[in-house]
Parts: C-alpha cells; structure tokens; sequence
C-alpha cells in the first residue's frame, strides 16, 4: 500500500480536493484510471489549464486515489463533510508517499502527542537530513528541491486540516462514520494528529 522508495512527486500540487473528488467519482463510473483521468481532465480546468499539465496533475490525484479501497472511494465522493475528504486526502497522500508518511507518523503525531503543537519548518528540514543519512536518493537532492518539497507539503498539511494558518498542529475532526470506516486499517490511525479519538 505505502511507496517502498521516498520521492517527492507530491510536489505537483497542494490536497486537490475538488479535483480529487471530481476523479473519483469518474473513476468509481469507469472502473479504469487512465479513461477516469482523460474525462476529467477534459471537463475540469486543472490549475495550469495546459493539457499536459492537466493530464500530469490528473496521474498524480490518481496515484494517491489508487491507495484508497473501493469504499473509501465512495466514502469520499458520497460525503458532505469536507473535513472528512480532507482527511481521507491526506490519508491518501501518506499511503502514496514514504517520506511523507514517515514525517507525519516521526514528527507530526509524535509532536502532537508530547503537546509541542508547533511545526516550524526547520523540523523538515531536519528530518530530510537524518533520512539522508541513511538514503543515497535522499541525499543527492538539492537544498532547493527540499525547500520546494517542504512548502507544499506544508501546503497539503494546511489544506487537509493537520495544521493551521499558524503552523500548529490540529487533531483532525473526523466524523464518526469516517473513524469507523478507518478503523479497517489500523496501521494507518498513526499518521492522523489524535488517532481516532472524537
């Protein structure tokens, strides 16, 4: 389920909620992501608006729906809370990406669990530096791929709610069908700010 290699692809964009549900719901119809990721690239104006950017943005949103189970998928285009997409989003972003996930469960929840809500970005910065350690691929990135992969996932983390304006980290609010429907992965809870506590 979770990329076994770190990569920083996550930099094509922020959450991309409405894009994301847009796709989804074409996909759910489809049951293919190549024609899901064509219909909504052609009816949807991606945020560049250029067709190779639309459809780059659109293999993005599906790497990250394709870690999502077929009734997360419905849950997500079905639902009325924005809160709870946002976080089945962010979810979806900590499946597909290694780096990411390792920095929500090492730094975020640990952060939040010890009461240190807040997430200054030097903390990433850090965090890269003690992977590159021990990752050859980490290591051969420059500071300025770093600097640009730390501001948008700090831009995913604002979107999906995990922190605020002011770089404090947030318990996400769940709804308490969203809570019961992750508790089918439990290995996932960890990368959530609270778990799934109310």
């Amino acid at each position: 389920m979770m990329g076994s290699r770190y990569s920083m692809s996550f930099t094509t964009g922020g959450l991309l909620l409405p894009e994301s549900i847009d796709l989804a719901r074409n996909f759910l119809r489809l049951n293919e992501w190549q024609p899901a990721i064509a219909e909504t690239a052609s009816g949807y104006v991606f945020s560049s608006g250029k067709p190779k950017s639309m459809q780059r943005v659109g293999r993005e949103i599906a790497n990250r729906l394709a870690t999502l189970s077929i009734a997360e998928l419905q849950f997500l285009t079905e639902t009325s809370s924005r809160s709870d997409q946002a976080a089945l989003l962010w979810l979806a972003v900590c499946r597909t990406y290694r780096l990411v996930r390792e920095f929500a469960i090492e730094v975020v929840s640990e952060r939040f669990n010890s009461f240190q809500r807040e997430l200054l970005p030097e903390r990433y910065e850090s965090f890269v530096h003690d992977k590159s350690e021990w990752d050859d691929w980490l290591a051969a990135r420059s500071p300025s791929t770093i600097e640009r992969s730390r501001q948008v996932l700090f831009k995913i983390m604002r979107e999906a709610g995990v922190i605020d304006e002011q770089r404090q980290i947030c318990r996400l609010p769940l709804s308490p069908a969203l809570r019961l429907l992750l508790e089918r992965t439990p290995e996932d809870i960890a990368v959530l700010p609270g778990g799934l506590r109310g």
